[in-house]
């Protein structure tokens, strides 16, 4: 019996071993192409003519996005890269690290070079490795010239936007939704103006969920939406039915959405999550939301239940409950961000939230609360420290480009000018590898709309 279990662990040994070798034996190429869950990389790489360069002697580190990975990118944006070799060799060399063979153990914090010539950056946290923003998955495939990485994303190196002439653009541009994004829009609309666009756009105030609502309209839809949460399933849905639109999203910043008080209240510089509850809930004045508060009268402004601001202000304080906040006394709902700072501003006892840039450019007539020791700033927001933070979306889709070429050169514009809104709105830029993808997504949906006619 001995001599059959010291055979047994013989051939185990033997096995592993041979595994090992005929993994080292395969170059990178070869490597990624026997495995079924890089099957899309495999093929992307052929089609970019990458396989010569990645079968030669390297040694390379490959950080290979998994086929789920491609599949969260919008199918167009697949089609697109195949179709353009040249882009699809940036974005897969984005991928590749040469001239070493990089393990896992040996990986640091910080930006390393990569073969498309940008920067990308790793960062080592306790067991996770972070490549831009995807995670590993699984480490250290040994290849005869290199080192593979499977990633859970796609990393999307910098984009060159088109260059748009706005006084060659022609046709008016419908646009609605978010308060919040509002003067975003609003800046690019003037900017788009003064550089010589004769149309007509509209910007309409009307909160998140009436902007979808507007965009997936079955008569007179607008062409974008702008948007302070994430589309839902059942407003894609009642977009598919009712005018067989799908939406296509961009994220273009953050915010971090911002509690405020009259400037005469000095007790509420700081609160709680619980206490932010109970000041837009069951207290009736502010000595209820915290002992030694005066027996002031609390006066509540919120947006509106359209509004993408209430949603998520209520999925963070409530938990997705709006029936506290509903029932609540004195208060004073309304879509319109200004009337809700006013609003504030006039009562000494008023409470009230919006998004950052109204704060920030009425930093004399509000003050802003802390929630739970963190205020919004740029480190707060981007790190999600502060607890209120939030991306922000504009939406169009390929069906409104196909009809109005001219929405699409306007996209390309808003992305080219949104680093500019942002910085003049008081807003906080989305996250580079986030915006990365959003002009990658807008040049593919665009040559997918003109592709179309």
């Amino acid at each position: 019996m001995q001599k059959f279990r010291a055979l047994a662990i013989v051939l185990v040994i033997a096995l592993v071993l041979t595994g090992a070798v005929v993994a080292q034996d395969q170059n990178l190429v070869e490597l990624i192409a026997g495995d079924p869950d890089l099957s899309t990389l495999a093929s992307l790489v052929e089609a970019a003519g990458l396989a010569d360069t990645l079968s030669n002697e390297g040694p390379f580190t490959v950080f290979a996005p998994t086929n789920d990975a491609f599949a969260a990118l919008p199918d167009f944006v697949v089609e697109y890269l195949t179709s353009n070799p040249e882009v699809l060799t940036s974005v897969l060399t984005y991928h590749v690290v040469p001239g070493a063979a990089m393990t896992r153990d040996q990986a640091v914090s910080g930006p390393v070079t990569s073969m498309n010539g940008a920067a990308i950056t790793l960062t080592a946290e306790d067991a996770d490795l972070l490549v831009d923003q995807a995670r590993v998955i699984t480490a250290d495939k040994a290849a005869s010239n290199g080192v593979v990485h499977t990633i859970d994303s796609v990393i999307i190196p910098p984009i060159a936007l088109p260059e748009v002439l706005a006084a060659d653009v022609t046709g008016d541009i419908a646009n609605a939704g978010s308060s919040t994004v509002f003067p975003v829009s609003q800046f690019i609309a003037a900017e788009f103006a003064a550089e010589g666009y004769t149309g007509e756009i509209t910007v309409d105030s009307i909160g998140t969920g009436a902007g979808y609502e507007r965009f997936c309209a079955a008569e007179s839809p607008s062409d974008i939406a702008n948007a302070s949460r994430a589309i839902r399933q059942s407003e894609i849905d009642a977009c598919a039915a009712n005018n067989n639109r799908v939406p296509v999203e961009f994220r273009i910043g953050d915010d971090g959405l911002s509690v405020v008080v009259n400037p005469a209240n000095d007790w509420a510089g700081d609160l709680t999550l619980a206490e932010l509850a109970l000041a837009f809930s069951t207290a009736v004045t502010w000595a209820d939301v915290r002992p030694g508060f005066p027996e002031c009268e609390i006066v509540r402004y919120s947006p509106g239940t359209d509004s993408g601001t209430f949603d998520f202000f209520t999925e963070v304080v409530f938990e997705e409950d709006t029936a506290p906040i509903l029932a609540a006394g004195q208060l004073n709902l309304n879509e319109d961000d200004n009337v809700l700072l006013d609003g504030v501003a006039a009562n000494e006892c008023a409470i009230g939230y919006f998004g950052y840039a109204y704060y920030v450019q009425n930093t004399d007539r509000v003050k802003l609360v802390a929630v739970d020791g963190v205020a919004p700033t740029a480190e707060s927001v981007a790190s999600g420290a502060y607890v209120l933070a939030r991306p922000l979306f504009i939406y169009t889709a390929a069906d409104v480009l196909a009809e109005k070429p001219h929405v699409g050169q306007y996209l390309l514009y808003t992305l080219s000018r949104m680093p500019d809104a942002i910085a003049a709105t008081g807003y906080f830029p989305a996250n580079p590898y986030a915006f990365n993808t959003a002009k990658l997504v807008a040049v593919a949906l665009v040559h997918t709309a003109s592709s179309s006619n």
